[in-house]
């Protein structure tokens, strides 16, 4: 899709002109100019009640008298001044359904002149591009039939802008153009089965990316030398599987102090996770596939930062692994040495992301990091304790809690903050080693994190919960790509 900001005369030749109309039966500025033009079409509609107005409704109208293009799209924008960021990408959804319906191959957005709820023009447009990208996905890799699957004719969408907004709006669209990359290649990692997608895709696709990108180097870990570094909890976890285990690391190196402290990310790689000998319930196994969002999001978020060319050093982990049952898998009452010389009693094998994750954390010590921040899909407890909205964050230094928690707000990509006392801790002890993998029924998700940060003293961390937030279930099963949005957001934030 070709996007583009504009100021746009009302009567363009465009295939479609998108404008919006409120509740309370007023047209927005650009729709009462096409109403005047063609001779009060539009506020006939809305005063017959035929144009209601009402968030998300749609009316699609062809061949206006006096009007060029060929279609002019309504778009209710409910209540004029209380339109918040849920409901500005909700009505976006349904432009770009209302869209797919027609053979519009061309169309300007008058939507830029809605007010959002406490945004400006940059929002308007990116919050625009990251909801046409999402809504316009595809996953047909594996499809027979890919070519009757295109979802809309629409090639070019333009933003009409003033002159004095054209500076921001060309950035929202490079940022939102980034960021919606970013969010299809996490999404196409995410969806590809686990009979393809295993720990050797990902790092097939981590040396890819090196390869388009020269900014970007990535080093692959195998199985020998993580034996020779010490990464006992790690190689455990993948004893059960025949796909070997790697870890696989992408250095963006682009700030203009070649030793500035990188910003590390390190996503779990569970490229498939039947939970081991603490085998999981069949119901719904198929998702396991998504074990692995939390590197995928990594993947995502390294892609958006070699188009965006930020001047910052960044390091992308993916920790892939899997997680089978077989003859050789570690067991319930196993103890583990960890890459950092801590023992770790295995309670329950299911909780396996927490023992890859923490060898990685210790192997990224020689980065140095300024920051850590890993992104799993860690714990059902979180998705109980915060559902499918919020991530769960965790982290003991309030200024990284604080730089992430304003990302989330600003790309609207959300998290939530748990807390992370020495309470959580006591929950880990074990009669026989230094940690238990698993602190009891109560606290999950928080007793997760602390067991992960006693392998990041050395540096500041974060850790972002995303098992309820990284993809969907039911008709509309997929990985959403979250949280790359936000991860992207806090990068854009440290650019100074």
């Amino acid at each position: 899709m070709k996007y583009s900001a504009q100021q746009v005369a009302i009567n363009p030749s465009a295939d479609c002109l998108i404008v919006g109309v409120f509740e309370d039966k007023t047209l927005s500025p650009s729709a009462v100019k096409i109403n005047n033009v063609s001779q009060n079409y539009l506020s006939r509609l809305v005063e017959s009640g035929e144009v209601s107005g009402k968030l998300g409704d749609t009316t699609l109208l062809r061949y206006l008298p006096n009007i060029a293009a060929e279609r002019v799209l309504l778009v209710g924008c409910g209540k004029a001044g209380e339109l918040n960021e849920r409901q500005y990408k909700q009505l976006i959804q349904k432009t770009v359904q209302a869209l797919k319906t027609t053979q519009t191959k061309s169309a300007v957005n008058f939507l830029t002149e809605i007010s959002l709820n406490q945004r400006d023009i940059y929002w308007n447009i990116r919050f625009a591009i990251e909801t046409f990208e999402q809504n316009l996905y595809q996953f047909t890799q594996f499809k027979s039939q890919k070519t009757s699957e295109k979802s809309t004719a629409l090639c070019e969408l333009i933003f009409n802008v003033d002159t004095d907004e054209q500076a921001l709006a060309e950035q929202a669209i490079q940022h939102g153009c980034a960021i919606g990359l970013g969010v299809s290649h996490a999404k196409d990692v995410a969806n590809c089965p686990p009979n393809v997608c295993n720990p050797a895709y990902l790092a097939d696709k981590a040396l890819s990316l090196a390869e388009t990108s020269s900014l970007i180097k990535t080093t692959i870990i195998g199985e020998a030398e993580m034996e020779k570094l010490g990464m006992g909890a790690y190689l455990a976890v993948s004893r059960g599987t025949h796909n070997e285990a790697k870890l696989s690391i992408m250095e963006y190196r682009n700030h203009p102090n070649p030793n500035t402290k990188p910003i590390v990310l390190v996503g779990k790689g569970l490229t498939f996770d039947a939970g081991g000998i603490s085998l999981k319930p069949a119901a719904d196994m198929d998702e396991m596939k998504y074990d692995m969002c939390g590197a995928a999001s990594v993947f995502g978020v390294m892609n958006a930062l070699a188009q965006l060319q930020l001047p910052l050093n960044v390091i992308g982990v993916m920790a892939g692994c899997e997680n089978l049952p077989d003859g050789n898998a570690y067991r319930p009452g196993d103890i583990l040495t960890t890459m950092n010389g801590l023992t770790v009693e295995v309670l329950n094998t299911d909780a396996e992301g927490r023992l890859v994750l923490c060898d990685t954390l210790t192997y990224v010590e020689r980065f140095d990091p300024e920051v850590v921040i890993d992104i799993a899909t860690l714990t059902g407890a979180c998705v109980v304790a915060l559902g499918q909205h919020n991530s769960g964050l965790v982290s003991p230094h309030e200024d990284i809690a604080t730089a992430i928690e304003q990302a989330a707000q600003q790309s609207a990509d959300k998290a939530w903050r748990l807390p992370l006392s020495e309470e959580y801790q006591e929950q880990l002890k074990s009669n026989f080693a230094d940690l238990a993998n698993i602190g009891g029924h109560w606290g999950g998700a928080i007793t997760a994190g602390a067991f992960l940060s006693n392998f990041t003293k050395k540096y500041p961390w974060a850790h972002l919960d995303i098992a309820g937030t990284a993809w969907l279930q039911g008709a509309n099963k997929g990985a959403t790509g979250r949280p790359v949005s936000l991860l992207v957001q806090f990068l854009l934030n440290q650019v100074k």
